[in-house]
């Protein structure tokens, strides 16, 4: 028996296969250079809202949309910077992406779409033009009074309760980031800038107040939360970052237990790994992306510790690993987000590379992550502004495109606009679509267990199954230059055929038998 599968009469084979749950596709999107919707160069909401549909337009039966059924949105509070990563109002959204009425309708259009909504929650740091730092610096200069109502006009430092919100110190410390307050001889923390200082997040009343935070934007309708820079907390100190997700995840489950946390902590697997004791839902793989990551020195051929086969080992030593630490834990694949180096430079504008590392992240085990112009191989190194350039949607419409970050280089994009990849069947852009399609046509991918098919012994190929409840799937992925043949005997796997498939040159797959031939850098489903 022979069957025959090609670009012709797949993609769109498979009927889609929806688990309402937290294991998800999510799209990164940085506000300042997607869609501006008012002309004024930055993006904002309603640009967004205007470009939900090619996101997920939250229609089954079409195929014009990626698919992606999260969105993670980087900081959207007002802010002194570009970036926005520091935060000097919780409660409000930065006049240049529009107003909380705004947000609110976003909100409305991601659930018509299926599309989980969730925020950067930046709390190990404010802006230094936060009224808690400025109140806090104001008290400082005052003496306390001993009293137990204060009797200074201004509060004393005693009783002003942000003074203790910040890691301020008398004497600057030997060691750590710490600033001039100017006021006497007082030093603040601050691990990232002197404009962004450190939070005390073991004190109580600020712990609170970070509570009633959280609430405000759970009313807005959000369905969870990004924990930006985990790590940092207590500087790298893995126990005390630990209890503070525990504090935060256990405040966020107890509301709705439907809720989704994701921290960052950029560290190796072994040390990330224990983040998973805090209970907490996910925690980025940083083990896997960038360009130092497993996915790159996979595709990059680099011995047998980098083969085909050493990825799948590395994917089961990643479901092994967090087993260790929680029954409920769920990986947090990615490739790139917008502190690394954009995708197209990891190899040398291979496109077939670039591809191929699309599909090992999005089907790994977990809630998958891209990153804003990822599925068009956008380009950007160097400086963090050319990691966020603006979205390159057309070469010849002007509409909606924003502005570069000051400060940011040329960025050269050696891949076409979303304008032009949408008409070319073969582009990164339709890749990516049909990846995430795949995704959702087969649940096991995101939820199965994984286990590795032994017989398969080819260094290059990738040979596992993944169980989800009573269903199972075979994938199979040949991560070399060359044409390969794998046979899984179908009286012992128990497989039909052929479920899907990826391939970055619309090359056929054929099964003949038991054997399945597989293309240069494909990917090959059976159930």
């Amino acid at each position: 028996m022979k069957s025959t599968i090609n670009k012709k009469n797949y993609p769109y084979q498979q009927a889609l296969n929806i688990v309402e749950d937290n294991y998800r596709t999510y799209y990164e999107v940085f506000l300042y250079s997607f869609y501006d919707s008012n002309n004024d160069g930055i993006g904002d909401i309603n640009g967004l809202i205007e470009k939900l549909d090619y996101i997920n337009d939250g229609n089954a039966s079409t195929d014009s949309d990626l698919g992606f059924n999260g969105i993670w949105l980087m900081p959207i509070m007002p802010s002194d910077t570009y970036h926005m990563y520091d935060v000097k109002d919780y409660y409000g959204i930065d006049s240049r992406y529009g107003t909380i009425e705004d947000f609110k309708r976003l909100v409305r259009e991601c659930n018509k779409r299926g599309i989980k909504l969730i925020i950067d929650l930046v709390i190990n740091h404010t802006s230094s033009t936060h009224p808690w730092f400025l109140s806090a610096l104001k008290s400082l200069a005052i003496e306390p009074c001993g009293k137990e109502t204060c009797i200074h006009e201004g509060l004393c430092r005693e009783h002003n309760p942000y003074v203790s919100y910040y890691n301020f110190m008398k004497g600057k410390p030997d060691a750590g980031n710490y600033y001039s307050t100017g006021v006497g001889d007082w030093y603040y923390e601050g691990a990232f800038s002197s404009n962004m200082p450190d939070l005390k997040l073991h004190d109580t009343v600020l712990r609170k107040e970070i509570e009633d935070i959280i609430l405000y934007w759970l009313d807005m309708g959000i369905g969870g939360f990004r924990l930006d820079a985990a790590l940092h907390y207590y500087s790298e100190d893995t126990e005390k970052n630990t209890e503070v997700i525990a504090w935060l995840n256990q405040f966020l489950k107890e509301r709705n237990s439907e809720y989704y946390m994701v921290a960052e902590v950029w560290t190796n697997f072994s040390s990330f790994s224990k983040y998973y004791r805090s209970g907490i839902d996910s925690v980025f793989n940083f083990a896997f992306a960038t360009e130092t990551g497993i996915i790159v020195k996979t595709l990059n051929h680099s011995g047998d510790q980098n083969s085909g086969n050493a990825f799948g080992k590395a994917m089961l030593q990643v479901q092994e690993g967090l087993k260790k630490y929680s029954d409920t834990a769920m990986d947090a694949p990615f490739f790139t987000n917008h502190d690394t180096v954009r995708a197209s430079g990891y190899f040398a504008g291979n496109s077939r590379k670039i591809k191929m590392a699309g599909g090992l992240n999005l089907l790994m085990s977990g809630s998958a992550f891209v990153y804003y112009g990822e599925e068009i191989g956008m380009s950007g190194s160097g400086r963090d502004e050319n990691k966020r350039a603006p979205m390159y949607w057309s070469d010849t419409v002007k509409k909606g495109m924003t502005t570069p970050p000051k400060h940011m280089e040329r960025v050269n994009h050696i891949f076409g606009s979303v304008e032009e990849q949408r008409k070319d069947s073969l582009s990164i852009y339709h890749y990516y679509k049909r990846a995430i399609r795949l995704r959702n046509e087969n649940p096991e991918i995101a939820r199965g267990e994984i286990e590795l098919l032994s017989e398969v012994t080819d260094m290059d190929i990738c040979a596992l199954s993944k169980t989800y409840k009573t269903s199972k799937i075979f994938l199979l992925y040949n991560i070399s230059e060359v044409e390969k043949e794998v046979t899984l005997k179908r009286e012992i796997y128990k497989y039909s055929g052929i479920r899907g498939y990826l391939t970055t040159e619309g090359e056929e797959i054929t099964l003949e038998g038991d054997t399945v031939v597989l293309p240069p850098y494909s990917i090959v489903v059976l159930k």
